[in-house]
C-alpha cells in the first residue's frame, strides 16, 4: 500500500479517477494529480514546501523522487507524461507528452517542452528551456536533435495508456489477498 500524507496547514492530497499507487509509494503535501495516473513502487511525490500538480495519464515509476523549491518553483507534470525509473524532478516543469529517461534529474525552473525526450541519465541544470520535440542527453544535457513532435507524442502516449494497462494488472492482483506475501526468507513464500 501507499503512504498518502496531509501536513498540517497545507492542502491535502487531491486524486482523480483510477490512479494507482503501488506498495511503497509516498504521496504528502499539496498534491494534485489528473484521472488514469500510475505511481510505482517507492516513488515519492512530496509537496510540502510549494505544490505539485499531476496532469492526467501520467506514469511516475519506480524510485522516482518529485520535490520542489521552498516557496519559488512547484512542480508542474502535463498530460501523458512518462517519468522513468530513479528520476529526480525539482522544482521544474515538464509538458504534455513528454518523457524523462530512467536516471535523469532535472532541477529548479527547468521546463521540458512537450513531447520532448530527456535521454536516460541527464542531468538537466536549473533554468534550462528544452524545446517542444526536442532530445537532450549528457551530464550537463545537451541539445542532441530534434524528433518529429507528432512521433514522439504519440509514442509518449503509447507508454502513458501501457502504464495504465500494467496498473490494471496490479488491480487485479490486489483483489485477492493471497497474491502478495509480506516475507523476510525465500523459505517463506508460498508459490
Amino acid at each position: 500500500m501507499a503512504t498518502i500524507k496531509k501536513l498540517a496547514g497545507i492542502p491535502a492530497p487531491h486524486f482523480g479517477k483510477h490512479c494507482y499507487f503501488a506498495e511503497g509509494a509516498v504521496i504528502a503535501g499539496d498534491v494534485q494529480m489528473g484521472d488514469d495516473c500510475t505511481v510505482w513502487f517507492n516513488a515519492v511525490i512530496r509537496g510540502d514546501v510549494h505544490y505539485i500538480r499531476i496532469g492526467n495519464r501520467t506514469n511516475i515509476q519506480d524510485n522516482s523522487c518529485i520535490h520542489t523549491l521552498n516557496g519559488k518553483a512547484p512542480c508542474i507534470l502535463g498530460d501523458d507524461v512518462t517519468i522513468g525509473h530513479s528520476v529526480t524532478l525539482h522544482g521544474c516543469e515538464v509538458l504534455d507528452g513528454a518523457l524523462v529517461g530512467m536516471g535523469a534529474t532535472v532541477l529548479d525552473h527547468a521546463i521540458v517542452g512537450r513531447g520532448a525526450i530527456v535521454a536516460a541519465g541527464a542531468l538537466v541544470l536549473s533554468n534550462t528551456k528544452i524545446g517542444d520535440g526536442e532530445l537532450w542527453g549528457g551530464v550537463p544535457a545537451k541539445f542532441i536533435k530534434k524528433v518529429d513532435t507528432e512521433q514522439a507524442a504519440s509514442l509518449n502516449k503509447t507508454y502513458a495508456r501501457h502504464y495504465i494497462e500494467y496498473s490494471d494488472w496490479y488491480r487485479s492482483a490486489d483483489r485477492d489477498p493471497s497474491n502478495t506475501q509480506d516475507i523476510t526468507t525465500s523459505e517463506e513464500y508460498r508459490g
